[in-house]
């Protein structure tokens, strides 16, 4: 029942140009709360079902760069990742960027994130929320530019993996997707991610990190994703994704509390709209031996 409820809108404050105090005060017009599980997470709540929402891009914290849409899910994901300044990070499925952009100001600047995507056309999409957002720490390797990135191999602190899913845990976002699911998606996807998977495991270095994330709470893509790919490749390790997101420091007490409700026996995170308020999201911590 609660995938049929209307969705908040879950902000995230960036603090390369803002902060939460300064932010909740420009967000205060649009009845925005801080989140009790992030120190840097504000959330709308859902609209009326009659009435419109509140659009995000007239919001002036928006237009000024202070403030990202992302669901509370996936800024626990970034936070999983412990993105810190100084880090070479690869960003493998880039996409739009919310990841990428939220990885950034972890890192203060500091370091090289570089956002990779088969998809130009999204890729493309991130440039102004790069420069809305004063991020000056982010490279673009571009299919159109034909810009490999083999020069990273075993080059990587960390590479993160926002894997192409079903995108089933979104759909109290955009209910209408569900209909537009083809037959045997689930067996494309499954046979993406672990070509994905074994790919980009290849950028991290060795005592590197790598995260798997994705927007489904499905096993198949997820655990079983995850089991797979630790059988196949043991110079990987799992690691406790609760306890990463917790040492990021983007965390309260009471979202560290979330995560280690929400951490699967294998030390991965499932949230969902049920156990957590959030999107349906997972995320799976490995490192590489050496």
């Amino acid at each position: 029942m609660v995938m049929a409820t209307r969705a908040p809108i879950d902000l995230r404050v960036n603090t390369l140009k803002s902060d939460p105090e300064k932010a909740g005060r420009a967000l205060e017009g649009v009845k925005a709360r801080q989140m009790p599980e992030l120190k840097n997470g504000f959330r709308i709540p859902a609209a009326d079902s009659i009435e419109r929402g509140e659009a995000v891009e007239a919001i002036p914290a928006y237009s000024k760069g202070w403030v990202e849409v992302q669901d509370m899910g996936s800024q626990i994901a970034a936070a999983a990742s412990c993105a810190a300044p100084g880090e070479q990070v690869l960003d493998y499925c880039a996409g739009g960027g919310g990841k990428t952009i939220a990885m950034a100001a972890m890192m203060e600047n500091k370091g090289q994130i570089f956002a990779h995507d088969i998809d130009g056309r999204r890729l493309s999409a991130l440039i102004p929320r790069i420069e809305r957002a004063a991020i000056r720490n982010v490279q673009l390797r571009h299919p159109k530019e034909n810009a490999s990135i083999e020069d990273l191999t075993s080059a990587m602190d960390l590479v993160m993996i926002d894997a192409p899913c079903t995108g089933v845990g979104t759909w109290r976002r955009k209910p209408d997707s569900k209909w537009r699911v083809q037959p045997n998606a689930l067996e494309k996807r499954i046979q993406d991610q672990a070509m994905i998977l074994r790919t980009a495991c290849n950028y991290v270095k060795p005592g590197g990190r790598l995260v798997y994330v994705t927007c489904s709470f499905l096993m198949e893509e997820n655990e079983d994703q995850f089991a797979s790919f630790l059988a196949d490749r043991t110079d990987f390790k799992a690691e406790d994704a609760a306890e990463a997101a917790i040492k990021s420091g983007q965390l309260t007490e009471v979202g560290a509390k979330l995560v280690r409700k929400c951490r699967r026996p294998d030390g991965s995170v499932r949230l969902t709209p049920r156990t957590a308020g959030t999107d349906g999201f997972y995320m799976a911590v490995m490192r590489r031996a050496g």
